[in-house]
C-alpha cells in the first residue's frame, strides 16, 4: 500500500450469500472489538505482525520467509480484482491462474488471514464503483468460507483519504459485510493527524478498524511524523482499531518503486512501537535477503 497507491498496483503508487450474511450479523452481535484484539498481544514481540500480499500475475504464488520477522498474519489486499475472483465465487469469472490456497494456508506467515474482498487496481475506478464492489464483497465473503484459510478478519480494499468526498457513503455500504472489518486510510493532503482523526470520527463506524498507510515509502513523511499519526489515531479511534501499513519500498529513479534498504526500513518499523505493523508488500518488496539483513528476532 502506498500514499500514491499503497494498496494498489506497485508500478502506479503505489461471495454462499445467506450463510455469509448470517455469520456477519452474528459477529457483530458478539462484538467486533474483540475481533480486533487477536494480533495485539503479538505486536510487541516481533519486528512485524504481518505481511501484506497484493495478488497480481507476478505474485500469484507468494513465497517468502517473513515469519523470521515475526509475521504470523497475512493481509490479502483483495480476493477479486477488476471483476475476476481469486477463489470460486458463483457468477464471477476466475482470475487465472488461481492461488494455491492449501499451500498458502500452511505457511507460517499465514497462520491467520485478513481477507481482502472486491477491489480494483485503479483507485479512481474503485471509488466510482464502490457500491458494486461492496455488493460483490458480500458474495466473496460468503464463498471464502470454503477456503482452508483461518480467516480472522476482512478488509475492504477501497482506500480512503480526505480527498474522497464520497467516503462517508462507506458507512452504509459496508454495514452488511462480516466483521471484524478493516479499511485503509492515508493522508494524501497532509492535513495532519488531528484533522485526519476529526474527519474519520465524523463518519467511520466504530466497528470498523483502520490500517493506516504510513506514507514513508513515497516520502510523504518521515517515520517520526508517521508515528505521530499513529499515536493520535490510536488515542482517538482506540488502539484495538488501529494497525500500520509499513511501506517497504521507495521511489526509483526513472519511475516505479524499489525495495527499501535495511537502513531505511529498520527505523521505520521501530517508530511504531507496539502498534501492529504490516509490511507492504511481502512478495514484491521483502526478499529473503532483506529479511536476513534486517536482523530481526521473532
Amino acid at each position: 500500500m502506498t500514499e500514491a497507491d499503497s494498496v494498489k498496483r506497485p508500478e502506479r503508487r503505489h461471495a454462499r450469500l445467506a450463510i455469509g450474511l448470517v455469520a456477519g450479523v452474528a459477529l457483530v452481535a458478539l462484538g467486533a472489538f474483540g475481533g480486533f484484539l487477536w494480533f495485539q498481544s503479538h505486536a510487541r514481540q516481533a519486528c512485524v505482525t504481518g505481511i501484506v500480499w497484493q495478488p497480481d500475475h507476478a505474485t500469484i504464488d507468494p513465497h517468502g520467509d517473513w515469519q523470521k520477522l515475526g509475521a504470523e498474519t497475512l493481509l490479502i489486499q483483495w480476493s477479486a480484482i477488476d471483476g475476476e475472483a481469486l477463489l470460486p465465487v458463483p457468477g464471477m469469472p476466475w482470475f487465472q491462474p488461481q492461488p494455491n490456497w492449501t499451500r498458502i494456508a500452511a505457511e507460517p506467515w499465514a497462520r491467520k488471514v485478513v481477507l481482502g474482498l472486491a477491489g480494483d487496481f485503479s483507485e479512481a475506478a474503485s471509488r466510482k464503483d464502490v457500491a458494486q464492489l461492496a455488493k460483490a464483497s458480500r458474495l466473496i465473503a460468503a464463498a471464502a468460507r470454503e477456503l482452508p484459510l483461518d480467516i480472522a478478519g476482512y478488509y475492504f480494499p477501497a482506500e480512503v483519504d480526505p480527498t474522497w468526498t464520497e467516503a462517508p457513503s462507506l458507512a452504509k455500504l459496508l454495514a452488511p459485510l462480516p466483521r471484524p472489518l478493516w479499511i485503509s486510510v492515508y493522508d494524501g493532503r497532509n492535513i495532519g493527524p488531528e484533522a485526519l482523526a476529526d474527519w474519520l470520527e465524523t463518519w467511520l463506524p466504530k466497528d470498523i478498524g483502520v490500517f493506516f498507510q504510513d506514507g514513508v515509502g513515497v516520502y510523504a513523511r518521515t517515520p517520526e511524523v508517521a508515528a505521530r499519526y499513529v499515536d493520535v489515531l490510536a488515542a482517538r479511534l482506540g488502539r484495538d482499531r488501529l494497525a500500520v501499513i509499513v511501506e517497504a519500498f521507495r521511489p526509483k529513479v526513472g519511475g516505479g518503486f524499489r525495495p527499501a534498504t535495511p537502513e531505511e526500513l529498520r527505523p521505520q518499523i521501530a517508530a511504531y512501537g507496539g502498534t501492529p505493523r504490516f509490511l507492504f508488500d511481502g512478495p514484491h518488496y521483502v526478499s529473503p535477503a532483506l529479511v536476513a539483513a534486517l536482523g530481526c528476532r521473532s
